[in-house]
Protein backbone atom coordinates (compact mmCIF):
# COMPACT_ATOMS: atom_id res chain seq x y z
CA UNK A 1 0.00 0.00 0.00
CA UNK A 2 2.82 2.37 0.82
CA UNK A 3 4.59 1.49 -2.43
CA UNK A 4 1.47 2.57 -4.32
CA UNK A 5 1.67 5.97 -2.64
CA UNK A 6 -1.16 5.55 -0.17
CA UNK A 7 -0.76 7.50 3.01
CA UNK A 8 -1.53 5.19 5.89
CA UNK A 9 -2.83 6.43 9.21
CA UNK A 10 -2.20 4.96 12.64
CA UNK A 11 -5.58 3.18 12.59
CA UNK A 12 -4.43 0.94 9.71
CA UNK A 13 -1.21 0.10 11.55
CA UNK A 14 -3.13 -0.63 14.78
CA UNK A 15 -5.26 -3.15 12.87
CA UNK A 16 -2.14 -4.69 11.33
CA UNK A 17 -0.37 -4.98 14.71
CA UNK A 18 -3.47 -6.48 16.31
CA UNK A 19 -3.86 -9.03 13.50
CA UNK A 20 -0.23 -10.05 13.73
CA UNK A 21 -0.48 -10.47 17.51
CA UNK A 22 -3.67 -12.52 17.20
CA UNK A 23 -1.96 -14.74 14.60
CA UNK A 24 0.90 -15.38 17.03
CA UNK A 25 3.34 -13.32 14.98
CA UNK A 26 4.49 -11.12 17.83
CA UNK A 27 7.94 -10.54 16.37
CA UNK A 28 6.40 -9.20 13.16
CA UNK A 29 4.02 -7.01 15.16
CA UNK A 30 6.94 -5.61 17.15
CA UNK A 31 8.83 -4.92 13.92
CA UNK A 32 5.88 -2.95 12.53
CA UNK A 33 5.68 -1.05 15.81
CA UNK A 34 9.39 -0.19 15.67
CA UNK A 35 9.13 0.93 12.04
CA UNK A 36 6.36 3.31 13.03
CA UNK A 37 8.64 4.85 15.64
CA UNK A 38 11.41 5.10 13.06
CA UNK A 39 9.08 6.78 10.56
CA UNK A 40 8.13 9.31 13.22
CA UNK A 41 4.44 8.44 13.11
CA UNK A 42 2.61 9.55 16.25
CA UNK A 43 1.63 6.39 18.10
CA UNK A 44 -1.59 6.42 20.07
CA UNK A 45 -2.75 4.63 23.20
CA UNK A 46 -4.37 1.91 21.08
CA UNK A 47 -1.04 1.14 19.36
CA UNK A 48 0.81 0.67 22.63
CA UNK A 49 -2.05 -1.24 24.29
CA UNK A 50 -2.40 -3.60 21.32
CA UNK A 51 1.26 -4.57 21.46
CA UNK A 52 1.09 -4.89 25.27
CA UNK A 53 -1.83 -7.28 24.87
CA UNK A 54 0.23 -9.40 22.46
CA UNK A 55 3.18 -9.41 24.86
CA UNK A 56 0.98 -10.39 27.80
CA UNK A 57 -0.60 -13.16 25.77
CA UNK A 58 2.88 -14.64 25.24
CA UNK A 59 3.75 -14.27 28.93
CA UNK A 60 6.22 -11.46 28.24
CA UNK A 61 5.16 -9.26 31.15
CA UNK A 62 8.55 -7.62 31.68
CA UNK A 63 8.54 -6.43 28.06
CA UNK A 64 4.97 -5.22 28.44
CA UNK A 65 5.99 -3.19 31.50
CA UNK A 66 8.93 -1.73 29.56
CA UNK A 67 6.53 -0.73 26.79
CA UNK A 68 4.29 0.96 29.37
CA UNK A 69 7.27 2.98 30.56
CA UNK A 70 8.19 3.96 26.98
CA UNK A 71 4.57 4.88 26.32
CA UNK A 72 4.57 7.31 29.23
CA UNK A 73 8.01 8.65 28.28
CA UNK A 74 6.66 9.47 24.81
CA UNK A 75 3.82 11.47 26.36
CA UNK A 76 1.11 8.93 25.62
CA UNK A 77 -0.95 8.33 28.73
CA UNK A 78 -2.37 4.87 29.42
CA UNK A 79 -6.14 4.69 29.58
CA UNK A 80 -8.61 2.28 31.20
CA UNK A 81 -8.17 -0.22 28.38
CA UNK A 82 -4.39 -0.21 28.84
CA UNK A 83 -4.69 -0.84 32.56
CA UNK A 84 -7.33 -3.55 32.16
CA UNK A 85 -5.11 -5.23 29.57
CA UNK A 86 -2.15 -5.25 31.96
CA UNK A 87 -4.19 -6.56 34.89
CA UNK A 88 -5.63 -9.37 32.74
CA UNK A 89 -2.17 -10.16 31.41
CA UNK A 90 -0.79 -10.47 34.93
CA UNK A 91 -3.68 -12.58 36.20
CA UNK A 92 -3.63 -14.89 33.17
CA UNK A 93 0.09 -15.44 33.76
CA UNK A 94 -0.35 -16.07 37.51
CA UNK A 95 1.48 -12.86 38.44
CA UNK A 96 -0.93 -11.96 41.22
CA UNK A 97 1.45 -9.60 43.04
CA UNK A 98 2.06 -7.57 39.91
CA UNK A 99 -1.66 -7.54 39.10
CA UNK A 100 -2.40 -6.19 42.56
CA UNK A 101 0.15 -3.42 42.06
CA UNK A 102 -1.64 -2.41 38.84
CA UNK A 103 -5.03 -2.69 40.54
CA UNK A 104 -3.89 -0.44 43.37
CA UNK A 105 -2.33 2.09 40.99
CA UNK A 106 -5.31 2.40 38.71
CA UNK A 107 -7.87 2.46 41.51
CA UNK A 108 -6.15 5.64 42.65
CA UNK A 109 -6.74 7.07 39.15
CA UNK A 110 -10.44 6.25 39.32
CA UNK A 111 -10.37 3.71 36.51
CA UNK A 112 -12.86 0.88 36.44
CA UNK A 113 -12.40 -2.79 35.59
CA UNK A 114 -14.12 -3.95 32.42
CA UNK A 115 -16.27 -7.10 32.49
CA UNK A 116 -13.44 -9.48 31.55
CA UNK A 117 -11.06 -8.03 34.11
CA UNK A 118 -13.74 -8.00 36.81
CA UNK A 119 -14.47 -11.66 36.12
CA UNK A 120 -10.80 -12.59 36.57
CA UNK A 121 -10.62 -10.49 39.74
CA UNK A 122 -13.74 -12.18 41.17
CA UNK A 123 -12.18 -15.57 40.43
CA UNK A 124 -9.09 -14.44 42.32
CA UNK A 125 -11.18 -13.32 45.27
CA UNK A 126 -13.02 -16.63 45.35
CA UNK A 127 -9.78 -18.62 45.46
CA UNK A 128 -7.15 -19.10 48.12
CA UNK A 129 -4.27 -17.48 46.21
CA UNK A 130 -4.28 -14.20 48.13
CA UNK A 131 -4.47 -13.12 51.74
CA UNK A 132 -7.11 -11.04 53.52
CA UNK A 133 -5.41 -7.64 53.07
CA UNK A 134 -4.94 -8.23 49.36
CA UNK A 135 -8.58 -9.30 49.02
CA UNK A 136 -9.63 -6.04 50.73
CA UNK A 137 -7.55 -4.01 48.25
CA UNK A 138 -9.12 -5.85 45.31
CA UNK A 139 -12.64 -5.50 46.72
CA UNK A 140 -12.14 -1.74 47.03
CA UNK A 141 -11.07 -1.61 43.39
CA UNK A 142 -14.10 -3.57 42.19
CA UNK A 143 -16.51 -1.43 44.26
CA UNK A 144 -15.39 1.74 42.50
Amino acid sequence: MEKKGLILCIVIFNILIDGLCEAGRLKDAANVFCKLLFKGLQLDCKTYTTLMKGLCKKGMLAQSNQLLTKMEEHGCHPNETTHNTLIRGCLCNNEVTQAIQFIDAIAAKGFQPDAQTASLVFDLLAGDQVGKSVKQCIQNFVKH
